[in-house]
């Protein structure tokens, strides 16, 4: 007779025999324990967005967005027209080429004006009074001219932005005196006009407004 310690024996035998048997029953008939795997999601329709703008392709009306625009639903950005004016005008000294201290400001808003709107090209026209010949004074108008344009170089304008133009003793300046006309005459005048189209830009953290700058 077995006793107890033999009959656990036993039993604990037959019951890793099923569980053995029940395992490899299932293996031979291909069924898993493990968990069947998630389906994966055929994506029909393009959701691709070639231009970055957060619009995709299928519904963009406006491709090549420029970074940074606000766009509409459309992927369209909203434009805005820019137009500006700066008028230069510098009085010079009898006989003189040297630009006055007093219009030293004139040169550098030129300079700034110039810097903002890149595309812009000045002509600078220089002029004469009627004292003096006209060959020479025609060639002092010139070198007037070429006065301005080395200090917009040297305030960072390139200079092939800047042309230069002489016409001596043309153009001469009305006033009620000769003197007054002949004071008014020896200068140096531009006149920059620009249009140009912008983008409304989105507001990020690094955005200033220009009260701020």
């Amino acid at each position: 007779m077995m006793n107890a310690f033999q009959r656990y024996a036993v039993l604990s035998r037959q019951v890793l025999s099923s569980i053995f048997l029940i395992i490899a029953a299932l293996v031979l008939t291909g069924c898993s324990i493990s968990a069947p795997q998630a389906p994966v999601a055929s994506q029909q329709a393009d959701l691709l967005d070639n231009d970055s703008d957060g619009v995709i392709n299928a519904r963009d009306n406006c491709e090549g967005t420029p970074a940074g625009a606000v766009i509409n639903n459309d992927g369209c950005s909203e434009e805005f027209e820019i137009s500006a004016r700066d008028d230069l005008h510098i009085l010079f000294a009898n006989d003189s080429s040297r630009i006055p201290a007093s219009f030293i400001g004139e040169v550098n808003d030129l300079a700034s004006f110039m810097k903002s709107f890149s595309s812009i090209v000045v002509e600078l026209k220089g002029y004469a009074s009627i004292i003096g010949e006209p060959d020479y004074n025609l060639t002092l108008s010139e070198r007037r001219s070429k006065a301005v344009k080395s200090a917009l170089i040297e305030q960072g304008i390139i200079p092939d932005r800047v042309r230069i133009v002489g016409y001596g003793e043309a153009e001469p300046v009305e006033a009620q005196t000769q003197e007054q006309s002949d004071i008014l005459s020896r200068r140096v005048t531009a006149s920059v006009k620009v249009s140009e189209t912008d983008i409304v830009k989105k507001w990020t953290i690094y955005t200033t407004s220009p009260e701020d700058e």
